[in-house]
């Protein structure tokens, strides 16, 4: 079973700068910028969607979320929309592919959300007092590695249901009990 560490994420994070600056400044001098910063998105974007389907421990359902995330990366290409919203939806299939491999709450869910939002809010801020895209990337993905401190489920919810298990064995073992013991009187 491969587990998820924050190693893991500070490694894909400067894979993923390395790639990602190289990445630009080899197409810029080809491409328009608009271009060029719309299939970096969309490749560092698909690079973590492998990570994150490689690293979780759910087998079921890759195919169709590679499916719907080709569906929506192709669509986004077609209507163009404008760059902030190009990153914005592919950071809500990032977060969506996450929540439906590492967690079983909406409170996980939300709380990596929240870590989503404060990435690319760091991001953007390094960018705009750096001006230097690799430690953008760095620190966008760097706070991505984050994901692995959210509980996957809440502990209460987890504690409740274990004691909720322990009572629902404790009656049915009553009632089991009860069945034999009238049984045995019958005869």
């Amino acid at each position: 079973m491969k587990t998820t560490t924050f190693f893991d994420g500070v490694v894909v994070a400067l894979v993923c700068s390395f790639v990602g600056s190289a990445a630009y400044y080899i197409l810029s001098s080809l491409f328009a910028d608009n271009l060029v910063i719309r299939l970096l998105i969309s490749g560092l974007s698909l690079a973590y969607v492998f990570y994150l389907l490689n690293r979780s421990n759910e087998k079921t359902g890759r195919i169709t979320v590679m499916a719907a995330w080709s569906v929506i990366t192709i669509t986004t290409w077609v209507l163009w929309p404008p760059a902030p919203l190009f990153i914005l939806i592919n950071l809500g299939a990032i977060w969506l592919i996450r929540s439906l491999y590492f967690y079983s709450s909406l409170f996980s869910s939300l709380a990596d959300l929240a870590l989503t939002a404060i990435s690319i809010a760091v991001a953007f801020w390094v960018a705009s007092h750096t001006g230097s895209l690799f430690l953008s990337l760095w620190c966008f993905f760097l706070t991505q590695a984050l994901f692995v401190l959210i509980p996957s489920s809440m502990k209460s919810t987890q504690k409740n249901t274990a004691t909720n298990k322990d009572a629902d064995f404790q009656h049915a073992y009553q009632v089991a009990e009860a069945a034999v013991q009238k049984l045995s009187t019958h005869q």
